[in-house]
């Protein structure tokens, strides 16, 4: 009896870690890599994640691109962003249309700075490997900026265009930086 019970439990536990495995996109790796803050540093990044899917059956994208008009400026620096066209995005465009939306950002794990938007955006998180000028929001209240490479679950923002990554690291590895996003 114990056997039979003991036999059960693991074919259950199996079913339910390969249902699990299987629910990941084949064309991206997950990082099981454990860590706090707003995800783990990995050290190889060769694969860029697409933010598109390679399934077909898949609903088609719109093709009409709507304008995202929003600046950032990091401590008093106006920064270049393409900003994504998601619901995440568009939620953060009309917080900002109705003040400017500050965020006090702290320094983490020598690659990222990450502040609290004091409130939750929709979000759709992906295992995303970022790069230096990836803006995410992770845990749909946080909006994370990169000078440095990572790999985490996070909803993609946007990506500063116009700062090299010897630029981006000197402008957010010296401490503590405020970011403000304004939209028209």
């Amino acid at each position: 009896m114990k056997n039979r019970l003991l036999t059960t439990i693991l074919i259950m536990s199996l079913t339910l870690m390969i249902s699990c495995l299987s629910a990941c996109s084949d064309n991206e790796k997950t990082d099981e890599t454990a860590g706090g803050g707003a995800g783990t540093e990995t050290e190889e990044m060769t694969d860029e994640t697409e933010n598109g899917s390679d399934n077909e059956d898949a609903a088609p994208e719109k093709n009409e691109e709507e304008v995202i008009n929003m600046t950032m400026k990091i401590n008093d620096e106006i920064v270049n962003v393409t900003w994504e066209n998601n619901e995440s995005v568009k939620a953060l465009m009309k917080m900002a249309a109705e003040e400017p939306v500050v965020v006090n950002m702290s320094m983490y794990g020598g690659f990222e700075q990450v502040g609290s938007l004091g409130t939750t955006l929709p979000s759709n998180d992906q295992n995303t490997k970022t790069k230096p000028g990836d803006i995410v929001l992770y845990t749909s209240d946080s909006i994370v900026v990169f000078y440095g490479n990572n790999s985490w679950a996070y909803t993609r923002l946007g990506h500063i265009e116009d700062k090299s990554k010897a630029e981006l690291q000197d402008l957010l590895s010296r401490g503590n930086v405020v970011i403000t996003i304004t939209a028209e």
